[in-house]
């Protein structure tokens, strides 16, 4: 029960930490509000944004403040400066012609210090498609590499890991080989201690190489659901964080990083174990004697999305599917001049604009995936996100055609909240059969 409360306020304090636009332990506050309570507008309608600041909690007046206003992600088109007069300065954000999102960039400087903030609104964003096309032989493609993944034989390591474990839980660190003979990944599978079959929830990871804590999601088993935390490398996820940090600047950063490894060639392409990978994290979860034989749910958030979406397109036994803010999408959305999903490769990485690597990409897209879903959907993104941006996220749900249901929250950069997180398996407890 101690470990349980120690998590539960450890997530909290994680949430308030990255929550980006209210800053943890900052002496100042931005409050930004749209003339438009939902943050939404018409195409060619004019959008406002009310702006003021706070200082140790006291409202600031007579303070000028900087902005800067353009397409979500590219160049700024306007600047200018505001006075706040009775505590509020009013920007006009402009209006966009097509379906997208404008970015309010902020800055202040109180006592010699700098803070920035922005805040970002949509027009009409149900309506944004993608720039990725589908390949006329995306699905014989991926269909011979699952046949050829499915031959490779399913070796188990299964380990009880009892500082993860408690009254309600069992923990295990399991090893898997997927793919090819001797190439395996790691998870920790959490199942409830208690007697009776339960659904299986298989949950990809984020971006990067870094350790695994599941403690952080031990709410599921806790609450009646078998869970698998796959990481996606091959690297014990028990290592320290130092070792992790050695291995990420070799092969998770920059022209080095694992997300454009071999990315000239749809077959050598990195990530093409890794989708392979979540079909047989999948081939394992469905063989445990505790599972219900009914329910397979794919979880997850930004690159862990991606994943949760992409393996739900791939394998039929997959019944449902959350994704928060997935990555991977419409990469290529740059090339239409707009925002583009993460990993942002033309902005952010090196010699990635060629016909070679524009062709592999369709093949990894997650909107070529979202195509093929006809499960259940649950999605919720926010609109001040950078990292996956809302444009993409937008382009994913459109791209969906089966049942769906979003969760829009406008403010959230890069996070969800703890209540969130409790919502989706809300959600996901709703669509069992």
């Amino acid at each position: 029960m101690k470990r349980t409360l120690f998590f539960a306020f450890f997530l909290l304090l994680i949430s308030a930490t990255y929550a980006q636009n209210y800053p943890h332990q900052s002496n100042v506050l931005w409050v930004t509000t749209p003339d438009n309570t939902n943050w939404l507008y018409k195409l060619n309608e004019e959008a406002k944004v009310t702006v003021s600041v706070y200082e140790y909690g006291i409202l600031q007046d007579g303070i000028k403040i900087s902005y800067s206003l353009g397409p979500e992600l590219m160049p700024a088109d306007k600047s200018g400066t505001v006075t706040l007069k009775g505590g509020k300065a009013v920007i006009p954000m402009g209006t966009m012609s097509k379906p997208g999102f404008r970015d309010c960039q902020l800055k202040v400087t109180l006592n010699g210090e700098e803070y920035k903030h922005h805040i970002k609104v949509g027009f009409e964003p149900e309506k944004l498609t993608p720039y990725t096309q589908f390949p006329a032989d995306f699905v014989s493609f991926w269909e011979q590499a699952k046949e050829e993944a499915s031959g490779t034989p399913m070796e188990v390591t299964k380990v009880f890991v009892p500082e993860y474990s408690n009254d309600k839980v069992d923990c295990y660190l399991v090893k898997l080989q997927a793919y090819r003979k001797g190439s395996f990944v790691y998870g920790y599978l959490t199942i409830p201690k208690k007697e009776g079959k339960f659904p299986v929830v298989f949950s990809p990871p984020g971006a990067g190489i870094k350790p695994m804590n599941p403690m952080k999601d031990i709410f599921y088993a806790e609450n009646g659901c078998i869970r698998f935390d796959m990481e996606i490398h091959g690297i014990r996820p028990d290592l320290d964080k130092e070792r992790y940090d050695e291995i990420s600047r070799a092969f998770g950063r920059d022209n080095n990083s694992y997300l454009v490894n071999g990315l000239d060639n749809r077959d050598n392409y990195y990530m093409k174990k890794v989708y392979l990978a979540c079909v047989r994290a999948i081939d394992y979860l469905t063989t445990l004697p505790e599972w219900d034989g009914k329910n397979v749910i794919a979880q997850g958030g930004s690159q862990g999305g991606a994943l949760a979406l992409v393996a739900t397109a791939l394998d039929e036994r997959i019944t449902a599917c959350a994704a928060n803010h997935p990555a991977l999408s419409d990469m290529a959305g740059y090339k239409a001049g707009r925002a583009g999903g993460y990993p942002h490769l033309f902005t952010k990485f090196e010699g990635m604009d060629t016909p070679e690597k524009l062709k592999t990409l369709e093949y990894y897209d997650v909107v070529n995936f979202a195509r093929l879903i006809k499960v259940p959907v649950f999605m919720t993104w926010g609109f001040n996100d950078d990292v996956c941006p809302p444009t993409t996220s937008y382009i994913v749900y459109n791209t969906l055609k089966g049942k769906k249901e979003a969760l829009i929250t406008p403010v959230n950069e890069h996070w969800i909240s703890l209540t969130t997180r409790h919502q989706i398996l809300d959600w996901i407890k709703g669509t069992l059969q």
